[in-house]
């Protein structure tokens, strides 16, 4: 009984391992014709270039999988520099100066996008390599470790780019040599001295220090010397960089002590062309428009007002467009003492004529009270004569106090002699004239006053702007 029990168990096991393995024949059948039927679709898709690995292994995780752990960052306190006391830590650094993208007179300031980077040690960052080479991390991994607290001196504005990510670089090197980049726009302060404006050069600086960190803990050094600032190609509207250097020294804070300082250096000298069409020209064709007045004819008293009253108003109108994009210093510019010189120019044309017409109402006042002008004659109608008129029509009076000497018939007689008259061997009696008679005689001849200006007035001008360029150029 027990032996038939013992023998139905067997065969049933035997019954059970043949099916088993049935199964896994048809099963691995299927597999290995799964596997030939899509490799050969794959092939056939793809040209043969597949990889047939279904799994590949990670390369990050290795037993040092996290970068915490490669450089044992939880071992040590990141909050002290590296050698905490001991000599300062030397920290170079190189520039690479992007663009400058503004510069203010109005603020004194300039904007500038420039590449920050840093080179030091840190033997707690070192990590065993097998092929000595460096790995590269993002900002994720800055946050975590020590780096120089470099800020820029005089700043007003600035901060590190963050499109599409923080533009923050590091680089570790097996030996813990550490390269700490960034990319940054920093708005900082220009002192700039106007006196020669717009014919001026503008020396503007970018300085660099640490700000916790004094000589004792933290040495700032040029990496590479002068070659440590590079710069692009940098093109700007109103402004020719004529040089770029870089230079160092020591700052002292009466509480801290001394610090490194590092300065980015560029020399700015203004172009001169824009100011050339926008500001000179037309001032200079607003002079010499107002010389027109010289050449119309004094009784045409509505063209010579209207046209320096015209002159004036547009001298106004540039001095105060200049004006209003320049900063209010307190010290004179050289476009001011153009403009103002220029607008004195025509200021006196305008008085000019005030003159002349003054003159020319006494004189017909004069010739009225002597009978040589009709009593029935309209002086204000004259006065708005619209240039017919001819200054060889007036009969003028002779000059006064002269006195013809009357001829005698008697050879013999002697002359009268006049005595302020002194005779001088061999040369031609004449006596000079005082000053109110130079009046009078202009007075007598207001013709004259145009007649001098027109040369005055070109040659005045011209000798003034052979001194101002030759002064400020």
């Amino acid at each position: 009984m027990r032996t038939a029990a013992l023998t139905c168990l067997a065969l049933a096991a035997a019954v059970a391992g043949l099916v088993a393995t049935a199964t896994g024949a048809r099963s691995a059948g299927r597999r290995r014709h799964k596997e030939v039927f899509l490799g050969g679709n794959s092939k056939f898709k793809f040209g043969g270039r597949i990889d047939y690995k279904l799994k590949r292994q990670d390369s990050t995780k290795t037993l040092l999988i996290k970068s915490e752990q490669l450089l044992r960052i939880e071992e040590h306190d990141f909050a002290m520099r590296p050698g905490f006391g001991g000599s300062a830590i030397p920290v170079g650094i190189d520039v690479q100066v992007e663009s400058i993208d503004s510069i203010s007179e109005v603020n004194m300031d300039f904007t500038m996008t420039l590449y920050l980077r840093h080179y030091w040690k840190d033997e707690r960052l070192a990590f065993p390599s097998r092929n000595n080479r460096s790995r590269t991390f993002d900002s994720r991994l800055v946050k975590k470790i020590w780096v120089p607290d470099v800020f820029f001196v005089h700043s007003k504005r600035s901060f590190i780019h963050d499109t599409t990510m923080e533009n923050i670089m590091l680089r570790v090197y097996p030996d813990g040599n550490i390269l700490y980049s960034v990319r940054v726009t920093v708005t900082a302060l220009c002192s700039m001295d106007f006196s020669s404006f717009p014919l001026d050069t503008q020396n503007c600086s970018l300085e660099l220090e640490s700000y916790a960190y004094n000589e004792n803990d933290l040495m700032l050094y040029w990496k590479n010397g002068n070659d440590s600032l590079r710069t692009d190609e940098i093109v700007l509207s109103q402004f020719f960089i004529e040089h770029f250097h870089a230079s160092s020294g020591l700052a002292f804070y009466s509480s801290t002590g001394w610090y490194n300082r590092l300065f980015i250096n560029f020399i700015l000298r203004r172009h001169i062309f824009f100011f050339m069409l926008q500001t000179y020209f037309p001032t200079m064709l607003m002079v010499v428009l107002s010389w027109v007045s010289f050449w119309i004819d004094r009784r045409a008293v509505p063209a010579r007002v209207s046209l320096g009253i015209t002159t004036v108003l547009t001298m106004s109108t540039i001095i105060t467009g200049v004006s209003s994009s320049m900063p209010q210093v307190s010290y004179v510019k050289a476009v001011d003492i153009y403009l103002w010189t220029s607008f004195l120019f025509v200021f006196l044309s305008v008085i000019e004529y005030a003159v002349v017409n003054y003159c020319t109402t006494l004189e017909e006042m004069r010739k009225m009270k002597r009978g040589k002008i009709p009593s029935s004659f309209n002086a204000s109608q004259a006065m708005a004569f619209d240039g017919c008129f001819h200054d060889n029509d007036i009969e003028l009076s002779p000059f006064p106090g002269m006195t013809p000497t009357p001829l005698t018939s008697d050879p013999l007689a002697a002359p009268t002699q006049n005595p302020d008259i002194r005779p001088t061997g061999g040369t031609r009696l004449r006596r000079q004239k005082s000053v109110w008679e130079n009046v009078d005689l202009l007075v007598s001849n207001s013709y004259m006053i145009d007649s001098y200006s027109r040369l005055a007035f070109p040659l005045s001008y011209l000798l003034f702007n052979v001194i101002y360029w030759s002064l400020y150029s």
